[in-house]
C-alpha cells in the first residue's frame, strides 16, 4: 500500500463516499446494536466517519490507519472523549495480546497487499469470544458502475490487490479461520458485503 497516496486522498475521502450513503446508513444502525457497552478497535478508520457515527454506544473506542493523513482529517471536528484516533500499521498493531470486545475493519482487506497478516493481528489482540465486524467491497467488476468506480480509483493510484466475489471473500474469511456468524449484500458503486465474524475453534 502506497501510504502518500492515502495522505493525498485524505481531504477528500469522506466527499467521495456520500453517494453510497445508503449503505453506511445500514451499518450506522447494526453496528452501535453489535459493540454497545464494548471495547473496540477500529482498523482503516479512514477520515474517522464510521468511528464517530458508531462509538456513542461503546465504552471506548481506538480508531486508527496507516495514513497520517487520514488521522490528521479524523480529528478535525468534534468527537466523545470515549474515541481516539492513532496511527498504526494493521500488520503489527502496538496493543497487547486479546485486548479488545470487537474489531472493526471497513473496505480496507482488499487493498492490503498481505490481509491474511492483518486478520493473524486481529486474533491476537481480539478477546477469545470477540466479534470482528469486516464489511469490504466485492464484486469490483461485476456491473459498468463498479467497473467505472473501479477504473478511477486505479487511475488515482488505488490499487485492488484483491478483486473477491462476495462468495470468494467469505470463504478467505472461513480459510483464516473465521467462522462468519452475519452476513449482508448491499448493492453501492461498488457492491458491498457486510460481515461479522468470530473466530473458529
Amino acid at each position: 500500500m502506497n501510504k502518500k497516496i492515502w495522505d493525498l486522498y485524505a481531504p477528500v475521502y469522506e466527499r467521495a463516499m456520500r453517494s453510497d450513503a445508503k449503505v453506511y446508513e445500514f451499518m450506522y444502525k447494526r453496528i452501535p446494536e453489535v459493540i454497545k457497552d464494548k471495547e473496540v478497535l477500529e482498523i482503516a478508520t479512514g477520515p474517522g466517519l464510521l468511528a464517530k457515527h458508531v462509538v456513542s454506544s461503546t465504552k471506548y473506542m481506538i480508531a486508527t490507519d496507516y495514513s497520517p493523513g487520514m488521522i490528521q482529517q479524523a480529528k478535525k471536528g468534534s468527537y466523545p472523549k470515549n474515541l481516539s484516533f492513532s496511527v498504526a500499521d494493521a500488520h503489527k498493531l502496538p496493543y497487547m495480546d486479546h485486548s479488545f470486545d470487537v474489531v472493526m475493519i471497513a473496505n480496507a482487506l482488499h487493498v492490503m497487499p498481505d490481509p491474511e497478516k492483518a486478520l493473524e493481528e486481529i486474533k491476537r489482540v481480539l478477546k477469545k469470544d470477540g466479534i470482528l465486524i469486516a464489511p469490504n467491497f466485492v464484486e469490483h467488476k461485476g456491473g459498468l458502475k463498479s467497473r467505472i468506480w473501479s477504473d478511477i480509483l486505479s487511475l488515482a493510484g488505488v490499487k485492488f490487490e484483491h478483486q473477491w466475489s462476495a462468495e470468494e471473500y467469505i470463504a478467505f474469511l472461513e480459510n483464516n479461520g473465521w467462522k462468519v456468524t452475519y452476513k449482508k449484500e448491499m448493492a453501492a458503486r461498488i457492491a458491498l458485503i457486510y460481515t461479522e465474524c468470530r473466530r473458529e475453534e
